[in-house]
């Protein structure tokens, strides 16, 4: 049989599922060995010889795909023909490729010898996994089985290597394509939880650096073979971007039904590590003809339930490569140990630990009865250090972390601002703490909320991502408004009420109340938090859609907004959510607009009149003076008032490394009282009798507290935007208000108030707030302060003292 006499195409196996691509390989197989002999004798007799009857010295090769078994339906070919220096391997070629090219079939192709692929391989770490999936079809046997051997023993002998190398490859990949988890059209194969990332994780298994591929991840990986072999047989052709128009085709193809109301949402990693297969009964068996549904009854339609299975099973696949790096880092860089031979554990928190580049729970922390808010501290920590959380510990706090009370207890609720104001290293925690089932623990509303899709073409994430990404870029904004943790946490909640119809502003207002309550936060902040997400729109859609220089519009954005601290949380809060939507969402003239809109409101909202401060409780200062009150996390000061005062207690708690959370001083009669709230920087308490001694002896006026304290080295300043001063003249009655914003640093409360107390500046009432990496601390500065050299003065030291 000559090639003309081969059949022109393949046997064409339709169908989803493991068994079709298995079928649909060995129909390639067949064709291909036909070619390959039928090109032997045709290349024979070409060359004026006779038939040749051996295939000894050539072989032909099947790598990508068709090496695995995987073939789709409208897949391409990648094909090596090897050979050990035959002559004739040009015609050879020629005879192969065209056919192949006659059936319309995409082909990948290279002829080569073994030392050449292993050369190949050796400097192209692409073709080195490709090669790892080599698999014989026809020809010389012997042949194929030694280039396989060969390339197997190469990759395990290089593979720490060239893994940096093939790791800024894929970064670089996820950078084009993105993450298919968040993404309404992701690629399949290319984007970032993709089948591209499954044969890393099959190359890091095969070099033997880490079990990667565990059953959830084998079964993620079928469900997405699957997914792709429906999508090609819906459009007809190789195609693997999953668009919105063909969603729903796709979905019937696979079996996806309208879900059944009343289930918790999609489908996630169990702590346990065994899948959760959210209705497919034999998770990795062939999808098509199941119909058990979806168990989340905010799907709309089988589309939807197609979109949230596929992020489901590409977080499990990013989740696992995350896991499969950290193990080559660690055996390319050797575990560190200490001179006992025990691994280094660098103190990152209160019960967080850092042991090689990941992570881990202190061993105090380890208890019968552990702390219901340590898992959102090591989240926190995890977050601001931009850490991963080792996979032991994440399954050790879902096994075994309490549920939160309700209300949150401060603690919870300080960490849960502290993760949200990570800013960069937010997004990679969140998902980490969502593939082990923490969110769900904090937010028992996040189910219904993972991977929703947003059917508004502005949006590039789902609804899970893109909340937790306008947390994430509200950060860049905490600076600017009064109270950052509300803004935070209204970013991370205002599009709660998508998903469940009608308006989600209004319908998700009532959402975010009670999980605002369910936080902790008082009443008033509640009801904040409830105008804002309600109103999150409104800056927007004003500036957009009506005429900014008519007084109604701003007379009503006025009413509606009711005070300058809320429209300022507003404007931030919809420039976070814009960032977060996507590029087309936001624009340099939607940005003029929204502040022109905004600075006009402000205009006519503007007072100056602030509430006044809490009035003290008197009993604390009863009794002889000066009074150390130390309970818990708080910390009190009672003294007969002086110049000073509050920088002599601020750094004396610097001096017994403790970090100043929340702080407020004020004036009882004629004495002073500053009350603090704080933790210990690395999680282990100060001696009281110690602290409480240096504090007698700080506000006594003793300066050996405070030279021992510049003796000392503090931690390094914080990085991030510069630190800003404003002034509020009209917030107080006999005082203006320096508010200073900057990132939180160790000693920072001392440095800032002596160089008030240098400057001249007496500090009649202070309110420090810690948010995160950031701090909103506001000095009370007796007088009118109307000369403005003056006040650049006092603001250029303190800006000094914070930089």
């Amino acid at each position: 049989m000559t090639v003309g006499e081969v059949d022109p195409r393949p046997l064409v196996i339709p169908g989803i599922g493991a068994a079709a691509r298995e079928q649909r390989a060995a129909a390639l197989d067949a064709w291909l060995a036909g070619l390959l002999a039928a090109g032997l004798r045709d290349t024979a007799a070409a060359r004026g010889g006779a038939d040749l009857t051996s295939v000894e010295g050539v072989a032909l090769i099947a790598v990508g795909g068709l090496g695995r078994r995987q073939c789709a339906p409208c897949g391409d070919l990648d094909l090596v023909l090897l050979h050990a220096g035959v002559p004739g391997m040009d015609e050879l070629a020629t005879a192969l490729w065209y056919p192949i090219w006659d059936a319309r079939l995409g082909l990948d192709h290279s002829v080569r010898t073994i030392p050449e692929a292993l050369s190949v391989a050796h400097d192209d770490v692409k073709v080195a996994l490709g090669l790892l999936d080599a698999r014989h079809v026809a020809g010389d046997r012997d042949l194929s089985a030694r280039l396989v051997t060969a390339a197997a023993d190469q990759w395990r002998r290089t593979a720490v290597r060239v893994l940096p190398a093939l790791r800024e490859i894929t970064v670089n990949r996820w950078r084009a394509h993105g993450e298919l988890a968040f993404l309404l059209e992701g690629d399949l194969k290319e984007a970032a939880g993709g089948l591209r990332d499954v044969a890393l994780l099959r190359a890091i298994a095969f070099a033997g650096i880490s079990d990667t591929l565990r059953p959830a991840v084998r079964a993620a990986h079928l469900r997405l073979l699957d997914t792709r072999d429906a999508l090609h047989t819906s459009v007809g052709r190789r195609v693997d971007r999953l668009l919105a128009q063909e969603r729903a085709a796709v979905a019937n193809l696979l079996g996806l039904r309208q879900p059944r109301p009343g289930g918790t949402g999609a489908p996630r990693q169990l702590p346990t590590g065994r899948p959760d297969t959210g209705g497919f009964d034999n998770a990795g068996s062939d999808i098509g003809g199941v119909g058990t549904g979806w168990p989340d009854g905010n799907v709309t339609d089988a589309g939807d339930a197609l979109l949230r299975k596929v992020a489901g099973d590409a977080r499990t696949i990013s989740h696992a490569l995350d896991d499969a790096w950290r193990a080559a880092d660690r055996l390319r860089s050797g575990r560190r140990r200490g001179a006992d031979g025990r691994p280094l554990r660098r103190p990152i928190a209160r019960d967080v630990v850092e042991q090689d580049g990941e992570l881990v729970l202190a061993r105090t922390a380890i208890g019968a009865r552990p702390d219901p808010s340590l898992s959102l501290r090591v989240a926190a920590a995890a977050a601001s250090a931009r850490l991963p959380i080792a996979r032991a510990t994440c399954e050790w706090l879902a096994a075994y972390c309490p549920p939160l009370p309700t209300p949150w207890p401060p603690g919870a609720r300080a960490a849960l601002i502290t993760l949200l104001g990570a800013g960069p290293g937010l997004v990679a925690t969140w998902e980490t703490c969502d593939r082990y089932g923490l969110v769900d623990g904090w937010l028992p509303e996040w189910p219904r909320m993972r991977s929703l899709p947003q059917h508004n073409p502005v949006h590039r994430y789902t609804l899970d991502r893109h909340l937790v990404q306008a947390a994430a870029e509200a950060t860049g904004y905490a600076r600017e408004v009064d109270r950052p943790d509300l803004l935070l946490l209204a970013a991370f909640l205002h599009d709660v009420g998508k998903g469940l119809g009608g308006d989600h502003s209004l319908v998700g207002a009532p959402i975010a109340a009670r999980i605002a309550a369910r936080v902790g936060l008082p009443p008033p902040e509640v009801d904040l938090i409830e105008r804002l997400v309600r109103l999150h729109l409104l800056l927007p859609e004003v500036a957009t859609r009506r005429d900014l220089a008519d007084p109604v519009t701003i007379a009503r954005v006025a009413e509606a907004v009711q005070d300058t601290t809320t429209l300022s949380l507003l404007h931030a809060l919809a420039r976070a959510d814009a960032k977060a939507t996507g590029p087309a969402a936001w624009s340099d003239w939607k940005a003029r607009l929204i502040a022109e809109l905004a600075r006009r409101v402000h205009t006519r909202l503007d007072t100056g009149e602030l509430p006044e401060p809490p009035t003290p409780d008197p009993a604390l200062v009863a009794g002889p003076l000066p009074a150390v009150h130390l309970e818990g996390d708080r910390v009190a000061v009672a003294a007969a008032d002086r110049r000073g005062l509050l920088a002599a207690v601020a750094g004396c708690l610097a001096l017994h490394r403790l970090e100043v959370l929340a702080a407020d001083a004020s004036m009882v009669e004629q004495t002073a009282l500053v009350e603090f709230l704080v933790q210990p920087r690395y999680g282990t308490p100060p001696d009281p009798v110690a602290l409480a001694a240096d504090l007698r002896k700080a506000v006594g006026g003793d300066i050996s507290v405070t030279q021992r304290l510049r003796g000392r080295a503090l931690t390094t300043r914080g990085g991030g935007s510069p630190p800003r001063v404003v002034w509020h003249r009209a917030a107080a009655t006999d005082a203006v208000v320096l508010e200073l914003r900057a990132a939180d640093s160790g000693g920072l409360l001392y440095r800032v108030t002596s160089a008030l107390d240098e400057a001249g500046a007496q500090v009649r009432a202070a309110r420090i707030s810690t948010l995160g990496g950031d701090v909103v601390d506001a000095f009370y500065l007796v007088g009118g302060w109307p000369d403005d050299a003056e006040r650049a003065r006092v603001e250029a030291a303190v800006l000094a003292a914070a930089g």
